[in-house]
């Protein structure tokens, strides 16, 4: 009995190891991705938010895509991607007291290890985040 059974945990390791892999890397990607949503929700609100304080001039569309920039730049995990992230910036009546100035950031995110292994996910992932903020 113990001679048949040789060589059954390494049977066994060689069947479960990949599985077990698959699993901490699709946890792992997914993980990422959901940073990185964290990340570009709060660039759009840092950003939404200097725009509309009441400071006499207003920031311009440029400065407050740059804190926008500023952010990503510092905390968004790219893993080297030559993807950038898209600001734009609309505002309502020129920036007066009690409109809308809205700031959209955009960013496609390329799965690292199961973009070309896993197909059921969108490879790349759009992630996006909008923030409308009326101005002081």
């Amino acid at each position: 009995m113990r001679k048949k059974q040789q060589g059954l945990a390494a049977v066994e390791l060689s069947l479960v190891l990949p599985v077990f892999f698959l699993i901490t890397f699709v946890i792992i990607e997914f993980s990422v991705a959901l940073y990185n949503k964290a990340i570009i929700t709060n660039a759009s609100r840092e950003a939404a938010r200097a725009g509309i304080v009441l400071k006499s001039p207003k920031l311009t569309t440029a400065q407050i895509q740059s804190v926008a920039n500023n952010y990503l730049g510092s905390n968004l995990i790219t893993f080297g991607s030559s993807v950038t992230p898209v600001v734009s910036v609309t505002q309502g009546g020129g920036g007066l007291f009690g409109t809308p100035l809205t700031v959209q950031v955009s960013y496609q995110y390329s799965t690292m290890i199961l973009g070309g292994i896993l197909h059921v996910v969108d490879n790349p992932i759009n992630l996006s985040a909008t923030t409308v903020m009326l101005n002081e």
